[in-house]
């Protein structure tokens, strides 16, 4: 096959679409490349046609994880303790956010498939194309933004589009009728609070998307154990007895080890299972820490022992 030799674009994601006229590549001007393609190392762009690696669909279970946790959070926050509709409407919200999840990874490339194409991550300037636009002459800016990283950018803006949707239709009915034992006024503000956070999620996601590509599994472990030893603080577990009273505070361990586990793969990528998974046995560490130290730390203990002179 002959091929049009051309000079290498400038800047770091400016590429040449490419043609084949039978037997010749022709190549075309420098410039941004289609959605779905990216530059390689000459500079021309290809198509995307790689499978996302084990990390990369572990950011993408973060980042759908968060509207549910939420969902959740506020679920329970406004539902009441006395409240019989909060199981149902998490049911419903793990419902909206699964259904979400697979309608867009359906609607992505291959369409009708639960497997998506997508281009490697290569390093953070990846996802923030629009900030190595050259500048040649200092004067005429050649713009060549593109989603380099596809479709690990724009794809989570698609779930959220589609889980926003999903709640507008299901939750306000299910609210409606099951809710009785709320007023008015607070039936229906676990979907208000959406309102509120799926543009703040979608404002981090378009500031900070790679940013979190890369910090997701520390975010969740600190996050996890800090909201971990506060609920058990607040809901004063200090032994093994406390935990077994409720059967909604072993709900909300077994939870937090989930997390755990997560941030821990996240980290290892298990990609040698011999050596990484025996670190999930730091799984249960930190609640087993704080069961054993809580009784020092209570200030009665603290009061006391500061009067008998120790």
């Amino acid at each position: 096959m002959a091929v049009d030799i051309q000079p290498a674009c400038l800047g770091l994601y400016c590429g040449r679409t490419v043609e084949i006229n039978r037997t010749t590549e022709i190549y075309g001007n420098c410039g941004v490349c289609p959605r779905g393609q990216r530059t390689d190392i000459h500079k021309i762009c290809r198509a995307c046609t790689d499978y996302p690696q084990r990390y990369d669909w572990l950011y993408l279970g973060f980042m759908a994880m968060l509207p549910l946790i939420l969902h959740w959070f506020f679920i329970e926050w406004y539902s009441g303790k006395k409240s019989s509709s909060a199981l149902f409407q998490h049911i419903t919200a793990l419902f909206e956010c699964s259904a979400a999840a697979i309608i867009t990874l359906l609607v992505s490339e291959p369409v009708g498939s639960l497997w998506i194409h997508s281009c490697r991550v290569v390093m953070l300037s990846d996802w923030y194309t629009m900030l190595y636009n050259p500048t040649p002459d200092y004067v005429t800016t050649i713009h060549c933004t593109h989603e380099a990283v596809y479709p690990l950018y724009t794809i989570v803006f698609i779930y959220y589009a589609f889980c926003l949707v999903l709640m507008m239709l299901l939750r306000p009915l299910l609210v409606k009728k099951i809710a009785c034992g709320l007023g008015k006024s607070d039936r229906f503000k676990s979907i208000y609070a959406a309102l509120y956070f799926f543009p703040i999620l979608t404002v981090l996601q378009a500031v900070g998307g790679g940013l979190l590509y890369y910090a997701f599994p520390y975010i969740i472990l600190v996050l996890s154990l800090v909201t971990l030893a506060v609920y058990m603080s607040a809901s004063e577990v200090e032994t093994f007895k406390d935990l077994l009273v409720k059967k909604k505070r072993l709900i909300v361990l077994f939870s937090h080890w989930l997390l755990h586990a997560y941030g821990i793969i996240s980290i290892s990528k298990l990609d040698d299972l011999y050596k990484d998974l025996p670190l999930l046995a730091l799984v249960p560490v930190p609640a087993l820490f704080y069961l054993v130290t809580a009784k020092y730390t209570e200030p009665s203990w603290i009061l006391s022992e500061g009067a008998n002179g120790h």
